[in-house]
């Protein structure tokens, strides 16, 4: 009775898994929420301080425009210092040259065609039609630079018959916004690149490490949908390893030309190195696991020391998070990578299967991309891995011949002299020596 009762109790009915699952979606969601809400609170920032360089150099580029150039409008001044600020991010110095060129390409157009075809409806569409046309020959894209071209024709074909002489205020207008919103940029409100740096590496290392840690966990389980489950939220780091490349483009683009920031550069070139090789991190992280369930999925052998590898390498991402914000040590994260090859080789000594080898082989690879976002070459990075992992493979399984050759590599005393006998006898009896031919 008492046995019938254990049963009943570990027999799980279908409102349990239901409600397992249940469990897991909701926690899921709000995961994901938390996310949600901190890339929110991330983007707030970032949108106030490009508002505030905007406002700032749109106040500053109509204020010398009045001053520099007298009396008048002066719309285009404040037009294109906000056209400088808003544009993307680590691009404000190429879109201000492209907004330049974009104008004068504009002035220069119109100007000749105007002078051959008069003034009319017909002929402002024939000239912002070959402005843009020349524009695109000249950027090959579209972009700032054709917009430019565009709208000076248009200002030049519709304006020119009331007002004379627009070229030159058009131009010196397009010079003072865009000094005025590389200096905003450069000197007044320039934006701190390696906080920037941070808050865009946060969320890849977090959710790495985690996803990494949950795959060993689903190794060790035999967890299938676990480790599916961590594939899934691998494949969703492509929008954040997005904003990682924006954001360290911005970074370079503020240690270059503020010299406030200057002082940053040694913080930006760590982090653009571990950065680097972050998103090839990611994509071998992914196929890790995609492998990994596979593995499971298909009943291979999971050696125990498996797992131990792939959590390794977890704790091995999680340092160099550290590292970049200067906290972390490379001798540790280089320590940690060794342990991870290492266990994977032990792990293929144990007896895997074909996924099981390019689990294996995987670990490997992203043990290698971890060395170099530290500062390994390819070649020393791969050397070191594959020593690591060779010494693991030998303590798992140590081959018969190496303990032969050793042995023979080192004969003893009594054995020498039982070797130098049986020579002497040979000469005594007129034998050939063993190894050389007889004669």
């Amino acid at each position: 009775m008492a046995e019938d009762r254990r049963t009943t109790d570990s027999a799980r009915s279908p409102l349990d898994v239901v409600r397992e699952r249940g469990g897991r979606a909701v926690a899921e969601v709000r995961q994901r929420g938390a996310q949600a809400g901190r890339l929110r609170l991330r983007q707030l920032e970032v949108t106030l301080m490009i508002a505030l360089q905007a406002g700032l150099a749109a106040a500053l580029a109509a204020l010398l425009a009045q001053q520099l150039l007298g009396a008048g409008p002066h719309v285009f001044a404040p037009a294109a210092a906000v056209g400088t600020i808003a544009a993307a991010i680590g691009q404000r110095a190429q879109r201000t040259l492209e907004l330049l060129i974009g104008v004068a390409l504009g002035i220069v157009t119109g100007d000749v065609l105007l002078y051959w075809l008069g003034f009319g409806p017909w002929q402002t569409g024939l000239v912002v039609c070959l402005a843009i046309a020349a524009a695109l020959l000249v950027a090959g894209r579209s972009g700032s630079l054709v917009g430019q071209a565009g709208g000076t024709a248009v200002l030049i074909a519709t304006l020119s018959p009331s007002e004379r002489n627009l070229e030159v205020p058009r131009i010196l207008d397009a010079l003072v916004g865009s000094a005025v919103g590389l200096l905003v940029v450069a000197l007044l409100v320039p934006i701190n690149p390696i906080r920037v740096l941070d808050r865009a590496t946060a969320p890849i290392f977090t959710q790495l490490t985690e996803l990494l840690h949950e795959v060993a966990r689903g190794l060790t389980q035999r967890d299938a949908d676990r480790v599916v489950r961590a594939l899934e939220r691998l494949r969703g780091l492509d929008a954040d390893i997005g904003r990682l490349n924006e954001s360290l483009s911005g970074a370079e683009e503020v240690v270059t030309v503020a010299p406030v920031r200057w002082r940053r550069r040694q913080d930006f070139h760590r982090y653009a190195r571990s950065a680097q090789h972050l998103e090839r991190l990611v994509l071998g992280s992914r196929a890790l696991a995609r492998r990994s369930a596979t593995l499971i999925q298909y009943g291979e052998p999971v050696p125990a020391h498996l797992p131990d590898a792939v959590a390794r390498l977890g704790d091995a991402v999680r340092e160099l998070r550290r590292e970049c914000q200067g906290g972390g040590s490379l001798e540790r994260i280089r320590r940690l990578v060794l342990e991870a090859a290492e266990l994977a080789g032990r792990a293929w000594a144990d007896g895997v299967g074909s996924f099981g080898d390019t689990v294996v082989t995987d670990l490997r690879t992203a043990a290698s991309d971890l060395l170099r976002s530290v500062g390994c070459e390819p070649d020393e990075a791969n050397r070191l891995v594959r020593r690591a992992a060779g010494a693991g493979e030998f303590a798992g399984r140590p081959p018969a011949r190496g303990r032969m050759e050793r042995r023979a590599a080192a004969p003893t005393r009594s054995r020498r002299a039982r070797r130098t006998h049986r020579q002497r006898g040979r000469r005594r009896a007129g034998l050939p020596e063993r190894g050389r031919p007889a004669r």
